[in-house]
């Protein structure tokens, strides 16, 4: 059996997408639409869930607003993100992965819509083997996305490695025994992430980057 590496599957926000804080501001706006109080850290802290359990973790007491709060975010970040864009260094790193041969995939906790407005943004449909958004699939951790992606590209799960910047993009790829790298410029702590046992865990795109092209030359 070999160990080498077939294809790399990327979280988008705060891992490819600078989005972090715009996604905050407008699930902030949203709460206070409705008077509902929400902190900025309560607000990074669920980047990467599906929306539905973005509501259910942050507005559990008010099920019947979900569904409008979640339409008044989506629709201020829609009207407020058209700025974001990759951070430094991303398309070069995408670029030469794949022209090393390795697949590239998304797995994302934003829904499909979502996801293919910011594939059109950055003109990178033609990047990735295949995408998987939480609105389509079961949400992170999850590992059911992971096991999409792996059938749809015919890798097995030792031969990926998962990048995300949250502890429930490491831990859904350590529920199906996937190797995982962290960044620490997005969400969450090199503490956190460390803790899903990964194979490192990197500060900016430049180390990723020389990473990652490491393991799939080693």
């Amino acid at each position: 059996m070999t160990s080498s590496v077939e294809l790399i599957i990327f979280d988008w926000d705060g891992t490819l997408f600078d989005s972090v804080g715009q996604i905050v501001k407008s699930l902030k706006f949203a709460a206070e639409q409705f008077n509902q109080p929400l902190t900025d850290e309560d607000a990074k802290s669920i980047i990467g869930l599906g929306l539905p359990e973005v509501a259910q973790v942050l507005f559990p007491k008010v099920p019947e607003l979900h569904e409008q709060l979640l339409k008044c975010y989506g629709d201020h970040y829609v009207e407020h993100s058209k700025g974001d864009v990759w951070f430094d260094g991303v398309a070069k790193m995408l670029q030469e992965l794949q022209d090393l041969g390795v697949q590239l995939a998304v797995a994302t906790g934003k829904s499909r819509k979502g996801l293919d407005r910011v594939l059109a943004q950055t003109q990178s449909e033609h990047l990735f083997r295949a995408t998987r958004a939480a609105s389509e699939t079961k949400s992170k951790p999850d590992p059911l996305m992971l096991a999409e992606i792996l059938a749809e590209t015919e890798v097995n799960a030792e031969n990926a490695i998962m990048v995300g910047d949250t502890s429930y993009d490491l831990e859904m790829a350590k529920n199906i025994a996937m190797p995982r790298v962290g960044v620490t410029y997005g969400v969450h702590t090199s503490e956190v992430l460390n803790s899903y046992s990964p194979l490192c865990v990197v500060q900016n795109v430049e180390e990723l980057h020389a990473f990652l092209v490491a393991q799939v030359k080693a």
